[in-house]
């Protein structure tokens, strides 16, 4: 029997993205142990995941987390984070490693000075390659998602009017420069016609509750209402998901949702658009192309660095109505 550690401490999306290579190293190795080190706050993620044997958490305490490590003598740990963070695990552990490359000069070209190095590859099967050389390969089988009975919302979770069928629309995201403005989805929420909930955190209340203004029956204001798995569950169950650049999105796409995904300042060339695996890719992608100063950042910025914020206020919500009518 073999023992891995995969290392992943966050956040939603990347961690999502990292459950191939927990799936395809439990089912194809024999008799593998996988135990999964991810922080405390991302336990919901991983926390009913069949194909994980052990949970640890990165809490208060790194000195009993350590202890809690090394009891386990692990044959092999799976670094698909690759920071200093998960240095200091595996010097404390002396194993034998293999971590994934972040491609972090590759993308310092692209947004400091535009030259285009990333390989065309999807980050799932660069994470993949770690795992090689035990002989694990792609499945095909694409992101999983897994929550309880418990999180499963009820028909009078949410309003009478959607429970026929409604669009999930996710406002938040982790900065500002990867969410799609307050105005524009007021826009297109006037304009669909169809009923919407509107998911993210509780930091998108007040956003949401603008938004919900132009019509409280038709849009159902659900950020900071419902946990995680709720509302990966108000994802599994909509007719098509609207999403920034965020962790619901690749939840989405673990369900095998039709997406129409919206880009701001990063962009699906850093290799983390929705996948799907073999299964037909159902994904619309909306960005804005040809922007000098797209993308600026690999990860974001709390607003537009220029101040004019072309990269989302550029995609109109006419424009995303067309392919959400053609979708649906």
């Amino acid at each position: 029997m073999a023992k891995f550690l995969i290392i992943r401490f966050s956040s939603i999306g990347d961690i999502v993205l990292t459950t191939p290579v927990i799936r395809c190293l439990k089912q194809q190795v024999p008799d593998a142990e996988v135990h999964f080190l991810t922080k405390a706050a991302f336990l919901p993620v991983v926390e009913y995941n069949p194909y994980i044997d052990k949970i640890h958490l990165l809490a208060h305490s790194r000195e009993l987390m350590m202890e809690e490590l090394r009891t386990e003598n692990y044959d092999y740990i799976i670094d698909l984070h690759h920071n200093t963070k998960t240095l200091r695990v595996k010097s404390a552990l002396k194993k034998k490693s293999f971590s994934f490359y972040k491609l972090n000069i590759e993308k310092y070209f692209y947004t400091a000075l535009k030259i285009k190095a990333l390989p065309k590859v999807h980050i799932v099967d660069r994470y993949l390659k770690t795992v090689a050389a035990f002989g694990v390969k792609n499945d095909g089988a694409g992101l999983d998602y897994f929550i309880s009975p418990q999180d499963e919302i009820k028909r009078e979770d949410i309003p009478a009017s959607h429970s026929a069928g409604y669009i999930a629309c996710v406002i938040g995201a982790a900065l500002g420069t990867k969410k799609w403005p307050v105005e524009k989805w007021k826009e297109f929420c006037a304009k669909v016609k169809y009923p919407v909930i509107l998911l993210g955190g509780p930091e998108d209340a007040e956003a949401g509750k603008e938004i919900a203004v132009i019509d409280d029956i038709k849009v159902y204001n659900a950020c900071g209402k419902f946990r995680l798995n709720e509302s990966a569950d108000l994802v599994r169950k909509a007719r098509l998901v609207i999403s920034n650049d965020t962790g619901l999105m690749h939840i989405a796409a673990a369900y095998k949702k039709p997406i129409i995904s919206l880009w701001g300042n990063t962009v699906p060339s850093f290799g983390m658009s929705p996948y799907y695996g073999d299964a037909p890719a159902t994904d619309v992608i909306m960005q804005v192309n040809k922007l000098w100063c797209r993308p600026c950042s690999k990860i974001g910025y709390k607003k537009c660095p220029l101040g004019h914020f072309k990269c989302m206020e550029k995609i109109e919500p006419d424009e995303v109505l067309r392919k959400v009518m053609a979708r649906l």
